[in-house]
């Protein structure tokens, strides 16, 4: 495979945010409100992300994927936000490809490389929250081991409920 994965940096604040504005654009269009998705700045979401690598989180783990000295794709887990969340229990905050490169590797690659990460740093089980309408993640969820657990959150996009369930999977090599 042509795709390079690697610790997310600094320098990569601007591509992360085009990856994850695109991303958020193509595959929430029709399951959350279009007026949301049509504001949202990639130069605000870099502004966001510069300011919170240059805080160092060290529990978190955040990876860009390279294609042809591009970043097509990246994902960040971590500590479970969950109430329920037992010690040893990560979450997967995000994973974003360019729409381009669905269906390429890129997000399997970056999934291995998170729940990998996530095993050596001792957590036995990675959670994520997904859109209930979103059957595309879903399916690609599910290939990857993950399913739902029965926890469901409604989240709120201006002014409109888009439900969320929750999906999990317990960490083995």
């Amino acid at each position: 495979m042509d795709v390079r994965i690697r610790e997310m940096v600094l320098d990569d604040c601007d591509a992360v945010a085009r990856v994850r504005v695109q991303g958020w654009r193509y595959a929430y269009a029709g399951l959350m409100p279009q007026s949301y998705l049509d504001t949202m700045s990639v130069e605000e979401d870099a502004a966001r992300r510069r300011e919170f690598l240059a805080k160092g989180h060290s529990r978190l783990t955040n990876v860009v994927a390279e294609r042809d000295g591009e970043v097509v794709g990246w994902g960040c887990c971590g500590p479970s936000r969950d109430e329920d969340a037992t010690a040893d229990q990560c979450e997967l905050y995000a994973l974003y490809v360019l729409q381009e490169q669905v269906s390429t590797g890129v997000g399997r690659a970056l999934m291995t490389e998170l729940t990998g990460g996530a095993m050596a740093a001792g957590f036995g089980r990675m959670t994520l929250w997904v859109l209930e309408e979103n059957a595309r993640a879903r399916r690609f969820y599910e290939k990857a081991g993950f399913a739902p657990d029965g926890a469901e959150e409604p989240f709120e996009v201006n002014g409109v409920v888009v439900p969320e369930v929750r999906y999990a999977s317990a960490l083995t090599r």
